[in-house]
């Protein structure tokens, strides 16, 4: 039986794109390989799913970066508001948190994945789970489309296969071998939104600690020391810049704005001869830092240096930094010379930490990479290359920062090629 479209893969892009398209009259079908569908969905923003960001277009494209120009046609069609109001729609409230991050009042995924099903079934399309495309072909002006049980026949597809982050949820990149056989250029996919690892001992001797607001930097350069031990460049040059929180593991860091700036690693031929340069104090400048020290010192010298940084800092971050600094802990604050002080305040502002690599795809929020935006017509989703094939989601090059941006690009670039399908 020949269906008027086909959709492969079911997760956030492709329960939109099949809604809309059956919406619109025309038969369509889901095909997904897992038992269940939106395994990623359940999974994204610690089981509450972060389905898109407190802005509007224009911050959605301006956080993509150059990539951004591609998405207008696919926000017009579908804003953060219109996403919103999907949801709300299906019975879902939803909830803005400080980061500007957009989740359901009840932080369930599971009523995210609910609310696409049931509109999913309201729209007449047919889910045929457990059914991993196995071959795909054009002929005439056919696709064909074969599983492990059944051959389908489509005058249009819609790929939303995903890419390769969280392979354990089926997204194994299955979709870029079909993709280039068509004659599609595959920009070479890497993880993005992942850890960052270390070898440096003092970093995952303080798993667990939070900190809440970090000017992270990614730098390349000659590592140097100082005396009292702080990593210092003789040449350093800024390759990303992030700030937010991040957290400290027993493999290196994790955290928004750890992941945030992961993708910058993974696309360096060297990621190891990187390091992570944090600012721990952001909101303060190194002469404010240097004058409260100073200050203290003249006030409370009897203070140990050690109780005063914790007021700034958790205590076990405070004793490393003292550490990396080559100030003892038990040191007073009068007995800090300027010397001392000022090696405090580069630790503060300026530790590094080397960076052996990242934890890869396995833990990987989205994939960098993908089929090249240069060969997706952006006002319709389809291929520039083979009429009728539509591509939306994360199989395409396109991957945002954290804080729901790949969510409604997802969202977005699925519904307009549902329009257009």
């Amino acid at each position: 039986m020949r269906w008027d479209v086909i959709v492969a893969g079911a997760g956030a892009a492709g329960l939109l794109a099949a809604i809309r398209a059956a919406e619109r009259g025309r038969r369509s079908l889901l095909l997904e390989k897992n038992r269940k569908p939106g395994a990623k969905i359940l999974m994204s923003g610690g089981t509450r799913c972060n389905i898109t960001h407190n802005t509007d277009a224009r911050g959605i494209v301006a956080a993509y970066g150059h990539q951004g120009r591609f998405l207008h046609s696919a926000l017009a069609a579908l804003s953060p508001a219109d996403v919103v109001a999907l949801f709300e729609a299906e019975g879902v409230a939803t909830k803005v948190e400080d980061t500007g991050k957009i989740f359901p009042a009840s932080d369930r995924a599971t009523d995210v994945l609910a609310a696409l099903l049931r509109r999913l079934d309201r729209s007449g399309c047919e889910l045929r789970l457990g059914e991993p495309l196995v071959e795909f072909s054009k002929t005439n002006n056919a696709f064909q489309l074969v599983t492990p049980d059944s051959e389908y026949e489509a005058t249009a597809v819609i790929i939303t296969t995903g890419g390769q982050s969280y392979p354990g949820c089926g997204t194994t990149g299955d979709a870029y071998r079909w993709l280039a056989e068509l004659g599609h250029t595959i920009v070479p996919p890497r993880p993005a939104l992942t850890p960052i690892t270390t070898n440096a001992t003092w970093v995952t001797s303080l798993k667990g600690v939070t900190i809440p607001d970090v000017l992270l930097r990614v730098v390349v350069g000659e590592r140097a020391s100082i005396p009292g031990g702080t990593p210092q460049a003789k040449k350093k040059k800024t390759l990303d810049e992030r700030r937010g929180s991040f957290l400290f593991t027993h493999f290196g860091l994790s955290g928004p704005v750890a992941l945030d700036v992961s993708r910058t690693i993974t696309g360096h031929p060297a990621p190891m001869s990187l390091d992570l340069e944090c600012d721990f104090l952001p909101a303060r400048s190194a002469g404010e830092i240097e004058a409260d020290l100073a200050s203290e010192a003249a006030s409370d010298g009897k203070r140990q240096l050690l109780g005063m940084l914790s007021r700034f800092v958790p205590r076990r971050l405070a004793e490393a930094l003292l550490d990396k600094a080559g100030v003892s802990v038990e040191l007073k604050a009068a007995e800090l010379s300027k010397r001392l002080r000022r090696q405090l305040v580069d630790a503060i502002k300026r530790t590094r930490i080397p960076i052996s690599g990242t934890r890869g795809f396995k833990k990987a929020e989205v994939t960098a990479g993908g089929v090249t935006l240069r060969e997706v017509d952006s006002s319709t989703m389809e291929s520039k290359l083979v009429t009728n094939l539509f591509l939306a989601g994360e199989v395409l090059d396109l991957d945002g920062p954290i804080g729901g941006y790949n969510f409604q690009a997802a969202f977005s670039t699925a519904w307009l090629a549902g329009l257009n399908v």
